[in-house]
């Protein structure tokens, strides 16, 4: 890509295209071809340069290694040699243009030779200052996502402070639960010991009636035996008497 580069002249500031507007930056035979280097150049430009190097850290391709650190070489020339604030630089231009190309060649069948080209790239990045009303505009975003961030700092604060409370009152709560629960032991083992209390009267009275029972039959079975014995002795004398007669 040869000739002016219009994209430097997007803003109204700049007169005419190919006009140096800011500080810039170049890489120079970089190892890529300008066609990869473009694709990336397309993404960061107009950004600025927060923005700019955030595309570039999470962008999957080598090439945008290259560029991020020609965009920081930009930023750094604008603040060392010129004063800038790196906060207010945006990407003005960005662009590749083609460099050497490298000539190799590979070894083919029948004693033939395939030409091989190897293609290099000059990166350059040009950054200036942000329009006042850009700068407000900036300034607004992060003075209210500041204010957001706040927010959200005091309600994940007050969320875990009503968490603490409501464990806390949680913890209490269990603690009275247990006492109750000890005055609750208590009368349940009195009631256990009246049980078994009453069990050993059963028991007591269980085995008093046995005791009786055994000797009701003790008794009834001796007047039996008693009664048998007078039935005998009295067959025994009549049939005496009959054999006197």
């Amino acid at each position: 890509m040869t000739g002016p580069k219009l994209n430097e002249a997007q803003t109204p500031s700049m007169a005419r295209a190919g006009e140096r507007s800011g500080t810039k930056a170049v890489a120079k035979h970089v190892r890529s071809s300008a066609y990869k280097a473009r694709v990336v150049l397309d993404l960061i430009r107009g950004l600025d340069v927060r923005r700019a190097d955030e595309v570039l850290a999470l962008t999957q391709r080598d090439i945008a290694r290259d560029i991020r650190k020609v965009l920081r070489s930009a930023v750094a020339n604008a603040v060392n040699n010129e004063g800038q604030d790196a906060e207010e630089l945006f990407v003005v231009a960005c662009f590749a243009d083609e460099g050497t190309t490298l000539k190799r060649f590979r070894p083919r069948a029948r004693g033939r030779a395939t030409r091989i080209r190897k293609r290099t790239c000059h990166i350059t990045v040009i950054v200036a200052r942000m329009s006042d009303d850009r700068l407000e505009i900036l300034r607004a975003k992060a003075e209210g996502a500041s204010a957001s961030a706040a927010a959200a700092r005091r309600a994940r604060v007050d969320a875990s402070r009503r968490r603490a409370e409501a464990a806390q009152e949680s913890s209490d709560q269990v603690e009275d639960d247990v006492v109750e629960g000890d005055s609750i032991e208590d009368v349940s083992d009195e009631t256990v010991a009246e049980a078994d209390a009453v069990e050993v009267a059963d028991d007591t009275a269980e085995d008093a009636a046995d005791d009786a029972a055994a000797s009701d039959d003790e008794s009834a079975e001796d007047a039996a035996d008693d009664a048998a014995d007078d039935t005998t002795e009295e067959a025994a004398d009549e049939s005496a008497d009959e054999e006197n007669n």
